[in-house]
């Protein structure tokens, strides 16, 4: 199915075209010839445009990790892309053509094996805000395509979530517009509502196990977003605007939803709401520095704690900065109390977007939307790394972990002849073990004996020089031991 060209980004409400092509991405170009221009990795010249990870802050007592991200910008490819410490690509996979999007790119597990996750459709949406249609995908460890989830009935999958459930279920929102009487509220009497819809998905069958519909629980009245209004009135009103799901220690369903300023825990088998904590109808009274607005990706810590990225800004601006903050919460008295909050160096505020999620020793890392940088914070809440994409770009969020790759295809190369001798650009798109590169040399594919060179990998390139200008040149990646993991294919020096 075809689609539009990119229509715009702006803040939150991203405007893209649907479109879904089931294609492969084009092959790389020819590795032995020269592109025109310079291209940023020689062996992948398909990747000119892939943004640029800087890092501000060099790692100093990090948890071991990837860093994964969606950058987001109107030039340049589009895809789910990890990266290592320095900034260095690691892996990167362009999501279809023409204008499909990729966001919320993580590691999870499924059926006990590690996968990444990401959704891809595309996103729109009334006042600013991104509202998604579209599928997630499942890849296992070699970055094959396991299966697609996909909302049951007619409607797509939004892009704010997925979660997978030790029962092997994905929990994931689906924004559902339904026709609604606003004149209570100021708007028409055939006002469309964009009502907030939980699914709960079996993966292996695509059957609906539960399904939680906000206008049931939740009330216009709890909201703070206003009434599209003039010759938008008609639009759909996105009062709820849920944008984080999961699962409590006690295996109920915990839920942010921007508009009401509310973090909800749910039953997960009636669908009755708990609690509420903030909003107009908090059931809990929330002390002042903890007190949050326009939040996302609400947690529960392993400590029963729990955490949320504070926004403090959206369609008002309620704090100079942005956050992420921990909270405890006691069910008996009612009553939050703050424990910690972790603030960007640059004391950033980011309107839309953002994730904060707890790391393996109790620090926490934070991923700052809208505004596109990360942070690693000590469980002090110092900064012990931090980076950016480049400034025109946006990550929907961010996030670290441990990740082991395998790609299925061969190490890629690219040589060009300079001073007599040949240089050697060895790459492996998603190999996380690779430790050091070797060109091999001679006269045939099948007769490589004329000598070698290995050098210790140096980022998502690696170069090497080859004396002289043999006439076929093979590169080999090699894992701390020496192994060899994948050779590339034999590729003839062209002088």
């Amino acid at each position: 199915m075809g689609g539009a060209a990119l229509t715009g980004i702006a803040g939150g409400g991203i405007g893209y075209a649907l479109g879904h092509n089931s294609e492969p991405a084009a092959a790389p170009e020819d590795p032995a010839a020269t592109p025109a221009g310079d291209p940023k990795y020689r062996s992948r010249p398909d990747l000119r445009t892939l943004p640029d990870v800087t890092i501000t802050t060099a790692a100093n007592g990090t948890v071991a990790g990837s860093i994964f991200l969606t950058p987001a910008s109107g030039t340049g490819l589009w895809g789910p892309l990890v990266v290592d410490e320095k900034g260095s690509p690691v892996w990167f996979k362009k999501v279809p053509d023409p204008a499909t999007v990729a966001i919320d790119l993580k590691a999870q597990q499924y059926r006990n094996k590690p996968v990444l996750t990401w959704w891809e459709g595309t996103i729109g949406g009334t006042g600013g805000q991104g509202v998604g249609q579209g599928e997630f995908v499942i890849a296992d460890q070699q970055y094959r395509e396991i299966t697609r989830v996909r909302a049951a009935g007619t409607e797509q999958a939004d892009q704010h979530d997925l979660v997978i459930t030790p029962q092997n279920t994905a929990l994931f929102w689906v924004y559902d517009p339904i026709p609604y009487d606003l004149t209570a509220f100021g708007g028409p009497s055939d006002g469309v509502l964009h009502e907030g819809v939980i699914q709960e998905i079996d993966i292996a069958t695509g059957r609906k196990v539960f399904e939680w519909r906000s206008s049931e629980h939740v009330g216009l009245d709890e909201s703070y977003a206003p009434l599209p209004q003039g010759e938008s009135a008609h639009l759909p009103y996105d009062y709820f605007h849920a944008n984080s799901v999961g699962l409590s220690a006690d295996g109920n369903i915990i839920a942010s939803a921007r508009h009401t300023w509310c973090a909800y825990k749910i039953d997960r088998k009636s669908g009755e709401i708990i609690w509420r904590i903030g909003g107009k109808k908090s059931d809990f009274e929330v002390d002042e520095r903890t007190k949050f607005s326009w939040q996302h990706d609400f947690r529960q810590r392993r400590d029963g704690s729990y955490g949320l990225f504070d926004n403090g800004a959206g369609v008002t601006k309620e704090r100079e900065y942005s956050r992420g903050v921990v909270f405890r919460v006691d069910e008996a008295t009612k009553k939050t109390t703050f424990v910690a909050e972790y603030v960007h160096p640059d004391r950033l505020s980011a309107p839309t977007q953002g994730s904060f999620r707890e790391l393996a020793d109790g620090g926490s890392f934070v991923g700052w939307g809208q505004m596109p940088h990360f942070t690693e914070h000590n469980a002090d809440g110092t900064v012990r790394l931090a980076g950016h994409l480049p400034l025109d770009n946006q990550s929907y969020r961010a996030y670290k972990a441990e990740w082991t790759g395998s790609p299925p295809d061969q190490p890629a190369l690219g040589l060009r002849v300079e001073g007599g001798n040949v240089i050697v650009s060895a790459s492996w798109n998603g190999a996380t073990r690779v430790a050091r590169w070797r060109a091999r040399w001679g006269t045939q594919p099948g007769a490589l004996a004329g000598g070698e060179v290995d050098q210790e990998r140096s980022g998502f390139e690696t170069t090497l020089t080859v004396p002289g200008t043999p006439e076929y040149v093979v590169a080999e990646a090699l894992d701390a031991s020496g192994k060899v993991l994948g050779t590339s294919s034999a590729i003839p020096v062209r002088v």
